[in-house]
């Protein structure tokens, strides 16, 4: 089964499917769960089971309301909303930096070169550090992680080395960080909404963009890009997150509940981010793309000082450990 269709056949279980296992059972908590994805996403699908899985582990006494499609707020609104007690939970990343620092760590350029070296950061003492400092300042605490997929250089010629950008037009996101590494890798980053890229490919006004695979496919860029060079520029991850206000309410036996939950849902969703790499690869290639691997100890190299440039002092010398690694 395809993994679209399947995620269309999960999805269709919609918010409501962490409740229909608990109609049994006398329910004590709801917990409101929303998100931005919509429901044949990965993050939504696992916030589905995150709920079943709680309603399990508990008898039915808390069930998981989830609401995707920013039906609840958009991400800050619900960070804002934990803080102030309306919200119990979401799903959110580097946005948290605006309360701690230290979670500007889950999307740095070229800091993790692969995938195994991003899980040993996330799971390890500097992740430690991260979610401590997130439960500090912002009143929310991490209790899983989701990788997303790396992000990927798509041209319409092959870009192996920086040496091969040689002032390439490209469209990065309104992101001072994005700007600066480019530039600094040799193309012409062009700061463009979204919506814009496929018709500014097709006309010619830019070269080339940056996203991940599931989003190269999902807005038809084979049709205007011949490769996709795996920089891998950006790997990154996103915490499922629980109000530290609901936290405290909950017993300690709920609390290890909770917490299995999560880890269930966190390996549920590397699954799915797995797979959906390998069908989108093949479904690009299939479609006309060329796939391009790249010298990434040069892209890195070039990379070094503008990223630096760009982190705060309070991450700074992390950053320089990832870069010297």
């Amino acid at each position: 089964m395809r993994l679209m269709t399947k995620l269309k056949m999960l999805g269709a279980a919609t918010c409501v499917a962490a409740l229909a296992s608990t109609t049994t059972f006398a329910q004590e908590m709801t917990l409101k769960l929303g998100h931005l994805a919509n429901e044949q996403n990965a993050w939504h699908l696992a916030a589905v089971k995150f709920g079943e899985e709680l309603s399990a582990r508990t008898d039915g006494r808390i069930a998981v309301e989830v609401f995707p499609n920013e039906s609840l707020g958009k991400e800050i609104d619900l960070i804002n909303g934990m803080q102030l007690g309306t919200v119990d939970m979401t799903i959110t990343g580097e946005s948290l930096q605006n309360w701690a620092p230290m979670a500007a760590l889950l999307a740095v350029p070229y800091a993790y070169a692969t995938l195994e070296q991003m899980d040993e950061v996330a799971s390890g003492e500097i992740g430690a550090q991260i979610s401590a400092q997130i439960i500090e300042r912002a009143q929310i605490r991490p209790i899983a992680y989701f990788a997303r997929g790396p992000r990927n250089l798509t041209s319409q010629r092959p870009i192996a080395s920086p040496d091969d950008l040689d002032g390439m037009k490209m469209r990065v996101p309104n992101v001072p960080l994005f700007v600066d590494v480019w530039s600094a890798l040799g193309a012409a980053p062009t700061p463009m909404a979204f919506s814009e890229v496929f018709t500014s490919l097709q006309s010619g006004v830019i070269d080339g963009q940056e996203n991940p695979l599931a989003l190269i496919r999902s807005a038809n860029f084979n049709e205007v890009q011949g490769y996709v060079n795996l920089t891998e520029h950006v790997r990154s991850w996103i915490y499922l997150t629980i109000a530290e206000s609901t936290w405290a309410k909950l017993t300690e036996e709920d609390q290890a509940a909770v917490m299995g939950a999560a880890a269930v849902a966190q390996e549920y969703e590397r699954s799915l981010l797995l797979e959906s790499l390998a069908e989108d690869r093949a479904y690009l290639e299939a479609n006309g793309m060329t796939f391009v691997d790249v010298d990434g100890a040069a892209f890195q190299a070039a990379a070094k000082d503008a990223v630096l440039a760009n982190v705060s002092e309070e991450i700074r010398p992390i950053v320089e450990g990832f870069f010297a690694e």
